[in-house]
């Protein structure tokens, strides 16, 4: 990701190393939670965990890395998707909105950000609109998060039995590569800058196709209980970790 040669390593390595506890006790009860809300609801068991790995972890790409392990059907995949693609554009205008009457710092936005946004792409969005330094801690803590796509599918292909092969979230690797480039090679420090205005094009350009995706079609396959089932989750993990980040229990 080019917007990686804007952090150094070591910034990298802080943010991560301290979202890293939050991010395991909020995906913990996060996916607790999920499958409650999608056993009272009466959501379809694949699409109920596709949505609760969506909102736990990393959105669309959690739902694509534990797809071809539960193997959904087109509906319950469009479910998912669905339900994670609407709320994901919700998250971009409300959280910017709400950090500022509230007037949330900066690091505190960008906590919040990764810790309550489903997408990596939404909450760099969400982020930037914040400020420089909520976009840093936002992306880090984000991706930090999002390896834990990793052990879920594993976890899931163990207990389903199945033998598909697990995606790798790459992206989150080519981050650390241009922080460790932004670190250790300076002889690039003037490209670095052009790198990352063009990643943050890049960023321009998904969330456009992520609002073109959205269309009363798409509303209308997710279906009620799904989607209720999303809004519930994605609720009281955006509001626990707001209150909890007000609080002063989740700090960096």
């Amino acid at each position: 990701m080019a917007l990686g040669f804007g952090m150094s390593l070591r910034q990298v390595v802080h943010a991560g190393k301290a979202g890293f506890l939050y991010t395991a006790v909020s995906i913990t009860i996060a996916m607790s939670l999920g499958w409650l809300l999608g056993r009272l609801l009466g959501v379809t068991r694949k699409a109920s965990f596709l949505i609760t790995a969506g909102t736990a972890i990393c959105g669309g790409s959690a739902i694509a890395a534990i797809a071809p392990i539960t193997k959904p059907d087109e509906e319950e995949m469009a479910m998912s998707l669905g339900t994670v693609f609407i709320l994901n554009s919700v998250a971009l205008l409300l959280f910017p909105a709400i950090g500022l009457a509230f007037h949330m710092t900066q690091t505190q936005f960008g906590l919040w950000s990764a810790l309550g946004i489903h997408d990596t792409s939404s909450v760099v969005g969400a982020a930037a609109k914040y400020g420089p330094q909520a976009l840093q801690i936002g992306t880090t803590v984000k991706l930090a998060r999002a390896l834990w796509i990793v052990p879920v599918a594993v976890i899931t292909a163990y207990v389903s039995k199945s033998k598909t092969r697990i995606h790798w979230p790459w992206f989150i690797l080519l981050f650390c590569a241009a922080a460790i480039a932004n670190t250790y090679l300076p002889l690039g420090a003037t490209v670095y800058p052009a790198l990352s205005r063009l990643g943050r094009l890049g960023l321009t350009v998904v969330l456009f196709l992520i609002g073109t995706s959205l269309s009363k079609d798409t509303l209308r396959r997710v279906g009620v209980r799904p989607f209720i089932q999303g809004v519930c989750l994605w609720g009281i993990v955006a509001t626990a970790s707001f209150l909890a980040i007000r609080a002063g229990w989740i700090t960096l």
